[in-house]
């Protein structure tokens, strides 16, 4: 067995799953506050990545002043998005919410291809070297750099829902609207604030990983590929969304190894999250983390 090529991968995995426990995060956030799953949620990635990218390639910016530009673009847009188009259906059934966040999917992706094309693009050279030597292992900087973003983020929403006051009224909201607006609390600021920071997250995933994997519209998958996460830790946790990312980001690495190595099946990186999926609904189906919904009638 090549120990080598599979402790690189799993490395690249944890990192990934990082990645992917961030994304997840927004999910949860989103649907803690609201009750509503984004499937918009992978475009925000691919909007991020595209205004950064035009920023550093069109206008000139420097990659760390675009990637600050891009964070208030993001805010703003999921602030109008809110009030805009969602703030309207409070009240209306829950599957009509879904189906318009899978309407704005749909939208988002035909006006970024119209916009920026379909083709891959890769953003210039931002990092001095290329990739550093870590426990004998060649990492890519890129790669240490999503690392250090997912911890800082992972650090922030624990700092934001622990101990904020803006971070209290939303877990106050998401356990009671009715109670949280007794208490004083604006629950439609609690919401555009829920898809604000879910927009700047996003927008900061697609970024780096259009870092290591160019930008174009395909990133807006990795939305799809978080969901066996978000399933896996628990819909209403963000402790469950970052174990599920990494799990599932570990469990991709190994699958490819395993396929490469043994089975040359080709797709086996792919669809091994979405079996685990499967198994996990099967058996448990509040994921690892998620609060069981109890019902008497």
């Amino acid at each position: 067995m090549n120990w080598s090529l599979l402790s690189q991968l799993l490395i690249n995995g944890v990192v990934v799953g990082m990645l992917y426990g961030v994304v997840a995060m927004c999910f949860v956030l989103i649907y803690k506050s609201t009750q509503v799953v984004n499937f918009a949620q992978g475009e925000f990635l691919v909007l991020g990545a595209w205004v950064c990218l035009w920023l550093v390639v069109d206008m000139e910016l420097h990659f760390a002043a675009a990637f600050l530009f891009t964070l208030v673009f993001m805010t703003i847009f999921g602030i109008i998005l809110q009030m805009v188009v969602l703030r309207p259906l409070i009240g209306e059934p829950i599957i009509s919410v879904i189906m318009v966040t899978i309407g704005l999917s749909i939208f988002f992706q035909s006006l970024m291809n119209w916009i920026f094309g379909n083709s891959a693009v890769a953003f210039p050279q931002v990092f001095e070297t290329q990739s550093v030597e870590l426990f004998g292992l060649n990492i890519e900087t890129a790669y240490l750099f999503s690392l250090v973003i997912s911890v800082f983020i992972m650090l922030g929403f624990f700092y934001f829902f622990k101990y904020s006051r803006y971070g209290l009224a939303m877990r106050a909201t998401a356990f009671d609207q009715q109670v949280a607006q007794s208490l004083g609390i604006s629950v439609k600021s609690v919401f555009a604030m829920a898809w604000a920071i879910s927009a700047v997250v996003s927008g900061i995933a697609g970024i780096v990983i259009g870092l290591v994997n160019s930008v174009s519209s395909a990133l807006a998958f990795i939305g799809i590929k978080v969901f066996p996460a978000v399933i896996l830790g628990g819909l209403d946790s963000i402790i469950g969304a970052v174990v599920g990312g990494v799990i599932i980001g570990m469990l991709e690495n190994g699958a490819e190894f395993v396929d490469g190595q043994y089975l040359h099946w080709g797709n086996l990186y792919t669809i091994a999250p979405f079996y685990i999926l499967i198994i996990v609904l099967m058996i448990k189906p509040y994921g690892l983390f998620g609060t069981k919904d109890i019902e008497r009638i």
